[in-house]
């Protein structure tokens, strides 16, 4: 289950929202099927997580009944996208199936193992000043999708969030959209309504573009971020293409972008959206 390129988030230095350092692992050690007898990853896992509120699981979750890995464990999914993955030989805890990050524990993750997400990416066409699509030099239609800005990283990024348990993954990308997108807009409620009727519309249809493993800078060896991305056009611009998003000067903001080869967003939100412009014969 190696992937074809090492992730590269989940090994940056700093672990976000601490001062832990992670340990160094290079690109040619971090599949578990080559030795590194020198690894001494660090072991991290945050207050915040080992509190345990309801979305966390327990830090000794082995003492008592074991979870059931790689099945669906009563309300919570511990399945991966990416099929079997294996338990530390040691630990007995899940191992991340593309290989080493410099960190054991948790990090700031809930779920030992996989910790689902869903990332619903809402585009349109971009339209000159007489309404018609813009092209790019090739003579592709240049397309836009709905981005939030995060407020712990003010990076910006598709609106999607985790899945809670027993969760259906698109009710998750509909209310995490509301939520993301739609509440961190500066507009009356009436016109909010107007947004989420559309929302509502545009969310009964939508296409998968990717299922499985995120280079997430918050993964760890026994931790890992795993997501669907579904993208929801609006082809004909008849629903929320239609509102003008801007982002505000605080922390957290939302307003189109074109997707495009050299954006720069957060974990891996730039591929997801490669994805889509390869599905809409977009221009990248």
């Amino acid at each position: 289950m190696q992937g074809e390129h090492p992730h590269i988030k989940a090994r940056s230095e700093m672990y976000p929202r601490s001062n832990v350092r992670r340990f160094p692992v290079p690109d040619d050690k971090v599949p578990w099927s080559v030795p590194f007898p020198e690894y001494q990853p660090v072991y991290y896992t945050s207050k915040s997580v080992l509190d345990q509120p309801a979305w966390a699981d327990r830090e000794d979750i082995l003492n008592g009944r074991v979870p059931e890995w790689n099945k669906v464990d009563g309300a919570i999914n511990r399945c991966s996208h990416m099929g079997i993955y294996t338990l530390d030989p040691e630990t007995k805890l899940p191992r991340n199936p593309i290989g080493r990050t410099g960190i054991i524990g948790r990090g700031c993750l809930g779920r030992w193992g996989p910790n689902h997400a869903a990332d619903p990416i809402v585009t349109r066409w971009k339209l000159d000043e007489q309404g018609k699509p813009e092209l790019d030099e090739e003579g592709k239609k240049i397309a836009q999708f709905i981005s939030i800005k995060r407020g712990d990283c003010n990076e910006w990024a598709i609106p999607g969030g985790m899945v809670d348990a027993e969760e259906v993954i698109t009710y998750t990308m509909r209310r995490e959209f509301g939520e993301e997108a739609l509440n961190s807009m500066e507009v009356p409620e009436c016109e909010k309504e107007k947004i989420a009727y559309s929302v509502d519309k545009l969310f009964k249809n939508g296409v998968e573009v990717y299922r499985g493993y995120v280079d997430d800078p918050r993964n760890t060896d026994n931790a890992w971020m795993e997501t669907v991305a579904m993208n929801f056009h609006d082809a004909d611009g008849s629903g929320v293409a239609q509102f003008k998003l801007t982002a505000g000067d605080d922390a957290v903001g939302v307003q189109w972008l074109d997707l495009h080869h050299e954006i720069s967003l957060y974990a891996s939100h730039k591929d997801f959206l490669k994805k889509v412009a390869d599905h809409l014969k977009a221009s990248w």
